[in-house]
């Protein structure tokens, strides 16, 4: 009988523990709000263009390190999109768990768990190569990974299938980040991990940089990479390796928990945009440059290379057999984002749109 109780209590305070981490959320202010000048809000801020050791320099007609975005201040918080339209996901925050130490298999190990047609994260970096699928992402959505000893954030949305991987240092400081919990426009919002809460932020996964907190404004340097299928992959990368289900996490990674949500209509937690020129979940690559933004439609870009303008840059998009895409400008790469057109046109709404008839 005592030994019985004692379990009970210990399942418990279990069940109370987890309950309090699953319901742990980003706070959000309220109150009056403020718009903030340039100055205001960058006064003190290093200039995250310099100082970047171990990655090149963007050309900066291709990539800004600081946000376009009108700044607003309420009860002392910065914030770069609307309180209103930042929504709960449902796990609260580190619900979902990050995987802060990935273990790796061989192409051999991995092949007797992935089937070809299985579709990741394909990420080649300083002549290392590395996949990431799908199907262990969508239960961890952040992979703190460290590539050729350089400090990378390997993220994918399963709600916007927008996987991009990112330096992860802010004002030259490595970062380590974690999921909040949170939505904006149904896409995940990161934050980064620090001693103080008030010293974290929401970052915006899509848009790659810091949208409420102290960070607000400031962008992450996204780093090349491409979503492909396992067999593409290992065809052109022999010798990659790939993020195993070790993690330490038991999760049942054959099962993908969001069903035929990727191929049908439905679209949740928020997202708002007006455009049928695409099905809703058709893939892109989004860009932007000069200002202004385009995305391709994956499906419609021919193998081979095609020159195009975006922003009154010339630009060259090409696509080998693999379905690996990149954009160069004045024979610099420029950054692109891959995800569902509903995800990119809900931040984007002024873009530009390649489907296959209109160059």
């Amino acid at each position: 009988m005592k030994y019985s109780l004692v379990i009970i209590v210990l399942i418990v305070l279990g069940a109370l523990a987890f309950w309090q981490f699953q319901n742990r959320s980003f706070p959000l202010p309220s109150g009056e709000t403020t718009v903030l000048t340039e100055q205001d809000v960058f006064a003190g801020s290093e200039d995250l263009a310099d100082g970047q050791e171990g990655l090149s320099p963007p050309n900066s007609e291709v990539r800004t390190m600081r946000t376009q975005r009108e700044i607003f201040l309420t009860d002392g918080v910065k914030h770069s999109i609307p309180l209103r339209e930042i929504l709960s996901g449902g796990p609260g925050k580190d619900g979902i768990p990050s995987i802060d130490n990935p273990k790796f298999w061989t192409r051999a190990e991995a092949d007797a768990t992935l089937a070809g047609s299985d579709i990741g994260l394909g990420l080649e970096y300083k002549g290392e190569a590395r996949f990431y699928p799908f199907r262990i992402l969508v239960w961890h959505e952040i992979v703190n990974d460290t590539v050729a000893g350089d400090p990378l954030l390997v993220t994918y949305c399963p709600l916007c299938q927008t996987g991009i991987v990112f330096e992860r240092r802010v004002n030259g400081q490595e970062q380590e980040f974690g999921v909040s919990g949170m939505l904006w426009q149904s896409n995940l919002l990161m934050y980064n991990r620090a001693p103080r809460t008030e010293d974290e932020s929401l970052w915006s996964q899509v848009l790659g940089e810091a949208v409420l907190g102290p960070n607000t404004g400031e962008k992450l340097r996204i780093v090349t990479s491409d979503i492909v299928r396992w067999d593409d992959w290992k065809r052109v990368h022999p010798n990659t390796v790939v993020l195993n289900t070790e993690t330490g996490a038991s999760r049942n990674y054959a099962r993908d928990p969001y069903g035929d949500y990727y191929t049908s209509n439905s679209v949740s937690f928020g997202a708002t945009f007006r455009d049928d020129r695409l099905h809703p979940k058709a893939l892109v690559v989004g860009v932007e440059l000069g200002g202004r933004q385009k995305a391709y439609h994956v499906d419609a870009l021919p193998v081979g290379s095609i020159t195009d303008t975006v922003g009154g840059h010339a630009v060259e998009v090409a696509k080998d057999s693999a379905g690996r895409v990149r954009v160069t400008s004045g024979g610099e790469e420029v950054p692109a984002v891959w995800g569902f057109w509903f995800s990119w046109i809900a931040v984007h709404p002024h873009t530009d749109i390649f489907i296959g008839e209109n160059l």
